[in-house]
């Protein structure tokens, strides 16, 4: 249900005891987000600490271009395929318990990374890893809307944008640090988040406690199952084409047929499940539909672009693990700034529109700008081009979260959030895997071109240096050829981002057409007190005629009209609902006057006087809804938002 309060109106939530439950105040948000904030750095920490030591951890492991990509991949892949289970999950079982869960599974997968010794494990523990983050990062969002309204969430998205930002540049820096000290060495940057994850389960212990919905539950084990099968199939196919096999070959025609298969047969099994996984009856929303496409192409280009930053400074500049976390500041700082100050304003104005597309046209002019990358383009040049992307991201990402959940009912929040959050991480999956593959292709040809280039001896050492498909160390090849390869690097490099400026650009092309819906001033738990309320106070004011002493009393009010109570009512879609019944009754149940829903979505009521109301809305097709004002002013103005039936 939407509300949105002016002058006079409070919202709260009454559970079945009845008793008013006002909203969290900032210091309880706080204490109950510390947890979940340090559970969400171990998340981000993950895949950043190792971003800048990935070079040294496959040239140690023994492992090639198609070993760097996967393990960035794998933790995508398993972030991917487990966010829409644990989003269902959140909307069925404690969160509470299922944010501690995913921290164990995430120290486990990190534990097991810690201590592998060659790729292929690498690869299986980073699975493991991104189970837990997957969780990680569906439930942060969840939790965050079930405790704060959408109005206010922008501000405290911004400490979700500031972690993020922390996470992402403290973790190459720290990966960088423990990479560069001969005691410590890279398996250290695997490590490193398990104390975190350890303190997370404890702060979130004392902190976190939410209301656990009681009710019969159905996990829908098969539709995760296909829709992992699905992508896992895709992103195999994506990793190994133009190297194992052709783009057009058997191979590939029968990795995809069997991609689209298996994602058929999850779209009939969703349609048939009690509990479906990803509800498709979301995507009948124009907002959820569009926001999740926009996810998509985002993916792809936050993903992909920020993956090759490391390879960038240290393969075609030769900087070490340490210096390329550095070099990579403004892009973080683009993100915390964006973040944190669209977060406030938004939370201030109610308006998150212009911040959306406004991300879309720096980010894609970001990606633009960094396509002219080479080996030796000014670092100013580049630290202008990352800023301008880091500032898109920040407008971008969470804001497409936000107008999602602004738009569902509260038992469909973990859903609808990991939906969002899934294809964010598809595109980033598929996108990082398709690049991986074309960088492969494209250094290899700027190679091949100048090679020639390089006296016959050193010719010899290129070949050498090139082969094998393992990633070269610079600082062993002499200065001619280091500078050969350094300039193939970095040139193919800047090919990818050229290649990902366009899929930006189609992101922005898609928010155009999201339509801009004011944001509710309830939060999840308000409204699901509200909702659980709402069919059992309409069953008892149904049918009961206006008593005579409540018209006699809006006779007798001030101005002898009583005191207004306005608003709209519109569906999920943001279009009207007209002819809807609006009741206002006492807080004991007895019908005090009701009115008609006017054609464009308004209705006024007259209060008697000041004091706290109850107002259900009902209409034929829709959930009744349910909220408490308190009238204490010249004028309420209350919206309403009704939610299809769930099912």
């Amino acid at each position: 249900m939407t509300t949105t309060p002016k002058a006079g109106v409070r919202a709260h939530a009454r559970p079945r005891g009845g008793s008013p439950d006002a909203p969290m105040t900032h210091a309880q948000i706080m204490r109950a987000l510390s947890g979940l904030l340090l559970g969400l750095f171990c998340a981000i920490l993950s895949s950043t600490v190792v971003t800048n030591a990935l070079p040294r951890i496959i040239g140690d492991l023994g492992g090639g271009q198609s070993a760097y990509t996967w393990v960035v991949t794998a933790s995508l892949l398993a972030v991917t395929a487990s966010t829409p289970l644990w989003g269902k999950l959140a909307d069925q079982f404690s969160k509470k318990i299922l944010v501690q869960s995913a921290l164990v599974v995430y120290s486990i997968g990190s534990l097991v990374a810690g201590l592998a010794p060659n790729p292929a494990t690498l690869i299986t523990a980073r699975v493991i890893q991104g189970l837990g983050g997957g969780g990680l990062s569906a439930l942060a969002q969840v939790v965050l809307a079930a405790m704060i309204s959408p109005r206010e969430r922008g501000r405290y998205s911004g400490y979700l944008g500031a972690t993020f930002a922390v996470a992402t540049v403290g973790g190459p820096l720290l990966g960088g640090v423990i990479t560069d000290t001969s005691w410590l060495g890279w398996r250290w940057c695997l490590f490193v988040g398990i104390p975190f994850a350890l303190v997370a389960l404890v702060v979130l212990q004392r902190t976190l406690n939410l209301p656990v919905a009681k009710r019969d539950v159905k996990v829908d084990w098969a539709g995760a199952f296909f829709v992992s099968a699905a992508v896992c199939t895709l992103l195999i196919w994506v990793t190994f084409a133009d190297d194992k096999y052709a783009w057009l070959s058997w191979q590939t025609y029968t990795l995809v047929g069997a991609s689209i298969v298996l994602a058929l047969i999850f779209l009939f099994v969703e349609t048939k499940a009690a509990e479906p996984i990803i509800p498709l009856r979301l995507f009948r929303n124009p907002t959820i539909a569009l926001a999740s496409l926009a996810s998509l192409f985002v993916g792809i280009a936050l993903f992909a672009g920020t993956v090759f930053f490391s390879q960038y400074f240290q393969l075609a500049r030769g900087d070490s693990p340490t210096m390329s976390g550095v070099m990579t500041i403004p892009f973080i700082a683009g993100l915390f700034v964006s973040s944190t100050v669209s977060g406030r304003v938004i939370t201030r104005t109610g308006k998150w529109k212009g911040w959306l597309l406004t991300g879309g046209v720096l980010l894609t002019a970001g990606l633009a700008l960094l396509g002219m990358l080479r080996y030796d383009t000014p670092y100013l040049f580049i630290a202008l081009c990352m800023a301008l992307m880091g500032l898109g991201v920040g407008m971008t990402l969470q804001n497409l979260v936000l107008c999602t959940q602004n738009q569902v009912a509260p038992n469909d929040l973990g859903a609808a959030s990991s939906t969002v959050t899934f294809f964010r991480s598809l595109g980033g999956a598929v996108g990082v895997s398709v690049l991986g593959s074309v960088l492969t292709t494209r250094i290899g040809h700027y190679a091949r071109e100048t090679v020639t280039q390089l006296s016959p001896p050193d010719q010899a050492v290129a070949a050498k240096a090139s082969g094998g498909g393992q990633l070269p160390d610079l600082a062993l090849l002499p200065a001619p050829v280091r500078t050969w390869l350094e300039s193939a690097y970095g040139h193919g490099i800047g090919d990818i981002f050229m290649y990902v400026a366009p899929v930006a650009l189609i992101a922005f092309l898609v928010t155009l057409f999201i339509k801009e819906v004011p944001l509710r001033a309830s939060s999840g738990l308000v409204q699901a007190a509200e909702a659980a309320q709402a069919a059992e106070t309409a069953e008892a004011v149904a049918g009961i005629p206006v008593p005579a002493e409540a018209v006699d009393a809006v006779a007798q009010a001030p101005g002898a009209e009583g005191i207004p109570v306005r608003g709209r009512v519109r569906a999920a879609g943001s279009e009207p609902v007209p002819r809807a019944a609006v009741t206002l009754t006492s807080p004991e149940g007895r019908q005090v006057t009701r009115a008609e829903v006017q054609a464009d979505g308004s209705y006024t009521l007259q209060a008697p006087g000041f004091g706290r109301y109850v107002l259900i809305t009902s209409a034929d097709g829709y959930q009744p809804q349910e909220s408490t004002i308190v009238v204490d002013d010249e004028s309420v103005v209350h919206d309403v938002l009704l939610t299809a039936p769930t099912g």
